[in-house]
C-alpha cells in the first residue's frame, strides 16, 4: 500500500451537475505523480470519489457509465499505474477482490461487516505508519502495517439480535 502527503480533504469537483464529473484537483495531482492526465484516469478516480472502496469491477461500471467503450484491461492498467504513483490504495482483504480507495494522505485502517461485507475507514489510533511495531522485521525496514477489523455492523447485528431474542 501507498501514501502520499497530499490533503486528505476530498477533492473539489469541476462541472457540478454532469454527467461526467472531473476532479479540478486530480489534474494537478497526476501530473504531480508524472503521469499524463488522461479521460480513463480522471473517470476512474471520479468514481472512486463516489463509492470509496470499489473493486475493479465496480470501477468498470461505473467508469462505462461515462466512457461506454472503455476495456477491461484499460481500467485495470489505470488502476495499476494511478496505485504504483500513489495517487489510489490498493486495500487487500481477506475474502473479497482487491478494492481502491484515493485515501491516501493519512494512515487509516478499515472495519468490515462479516455479514455483508460493509467498510469502512478507522482512524488510526497511533496517528503516524506503521503504527504497529512488529517484534520481528526479519531484515525488513517496515514502511506500512495494515489494521483490518473484524465485526457485524450495527445494521447486520439487530436483525440477528432479534432473531436469537425470538427463539428464546
Amino acid at each position: 500500500m501507498t501514501s502520499t502527503t497530499f490533503s486528505a480533504q476530498p477533492p473539489q469537483h469541476e462541472n457540478a451537475g454532469d454527467t461526467a464529473v472531473v476532479p479540478g484537483m486530480w489534474t494537478a495531482r497526476i501530473r504531480e505523480a508524472g503521469l499524463r492526465v488522461t479521460k480513463p484516469r480522471l473517470a476512474v478516480l471520479d468514481a472512486l470519489e463516489r463509492s470509496p472502496h470499489a473493486t475493479a469491477d465496480e470501477v468498470l461500471s461505473a467508469v462505462r457509465a461515462v466512457m461506454p467503450n472503455i476495456t477491461v484491461q484499460s481500467v485495470y492498467v489505470v488502476l495499476h499505474s494511478l496505485t504504483k504513483a500513489g495517487l489510489l490504495r490498493q486495500l487487500d482483504l481477506a475474502h473479497s477482490p482487491a478494492r481502491y480507495e484515493t485515501r491516501v494522505a493519512d494512515n487509516h485502517h478499515h472495519a468490515v461487516c462479516t455479514v455483508c461485507g460493509r467498510i469502512e475507514d478507522v482512524a488510526c489510533a497511533v496517528g503516524h505508519a506503521p503504527c504497529l511495531a512488529p517484534t520481528e522485521t526479519h531484515g525488513m525496514n517496515i514502511h506500512v502495517a495494515d489494521v483490518v477489523y473484524q465485526g457485524v455492523c450495527s445494521d447486520c447485528s439487530a436483525p440477528m439480535a432479534a432473531k436469537a431474542t425470538a427463539q428464546r
